[in-house]
């Protein structure tokens, strides 16, 4: 609560940092004491919730803006997403995090995955939110109104807070960036690497996700040798906005206990 009695938005504790990395500025937000954790955002670029919020009570939540979103310049260098995602691996370099667990939402979970299966020594463990590393043939990011947006990425818009009007400069340039990035079905390459790594990895969908269908997560499910599955009951694609409460109940359980987690590695969990 602040100090006139309104309930502060979400984020509000998030203090403002920089680094460079990579050639890069990368902006970030940060709050919270305990083990590390980098969260990588998805194509509409750096949003905290009340998610970010309550795992900064037990965790050191660092929430990187990745280079070409937000007011970041335009990012044509970044020619793949196996670039992008070890882009962010030097800028954890840059805040001196030898080990962190790692947390990417759609976009920022590919980014999160390509970051995994090519320096997996640096991971304590893994956690994905509908990622777009995979995809159906012919899936397209979302776009629209701020209206239309909301039904795409809500299970239920109706409860949620108007989406913000973005800068249409910022929505084309970072559009741009995302449709040169995002993967266009499955990658061969890739998934021979997600079979060799061994990075403790929790994958979460919700069961109302109109952008990726949740069926999707069954694949990394197979491909990945220490991988859960969980859906989030009545959510949409962005679940840490929707549920966060069940989000981090979840998430916090497998950050700490990873192979004594609440499911088991052969069930698959929908999660209340």
């Amino acid at each position: 609560m602040t100090g006139n009695g309104k309930k502060a938005a979400p984020g509000a504790a998030f203090r403002e940092g920089f680094v460079e990395a990579d050639g890069f500025r990368i902006r970030y937000a940060e709050a919270g004491k305990g083990p590390p954790l980098v969260h990588l955002h998805g194509a509409g670029g750096l949003r905290l919730s009340r998610t970010h919020d309550l795992l900064a009570e037990k965790f050191r939540v660092i929430a990187f803006e990745m280079p070409g979103f937000g007011n970041s310049p335009e990012n044509t260098r970044s020619k793949t997403m196996a670039e992008l995602g070890l882009t962010m691996a030097h800028a954890a370099d840059a805040l001196a995090l030898d080990q962190f667990n790692l947390w990417g939402i759609s976009t920022g979970g590919a980014a999160a995955i390509w970051l995994a299966v090519q320096a997996p020594e640096r991971l304590s463990a893994l956690v994905l939110a509908a990622p777009s590393a995979i995809v159906p043939p012919g899936n397209q990011p979302a776009a629209g109104t701020p209206e239309e947006m909301a039904r795409i990425l809500y299970g239920h818009p109706e409860r949620m807070p108007p989406m913000p009007a973005r800068d249409p400069a910022v929505l084309k340039k970072q559009g741009a960036l995302v449709g040169r990035l995002r993967a266009t079905g499955r990658d061969p390459d890739l998934e021979a690497r997600m079979r060799r790594c061994e990075v403790p990895t929790l994958v979460l969908w919700g069961t109302l996700d109109r952008l990726i269908p949740p069926e999707t997560g069954s694949i990394y499910k197979e491909l990945m040798p220490n991988c859960h599955l969980v859906l989030v009951y009545d959510a949409g694609h962005l679940i840490d906005a929707e549920r966060p409460e069940a989000c981090v109940e979840v998430m916090a359980d497998f950050l700490e206990r990873h192979e004594a987690f609440l499911i088991s590695r052969t069930e698959t969990m929908i999660h209340p």
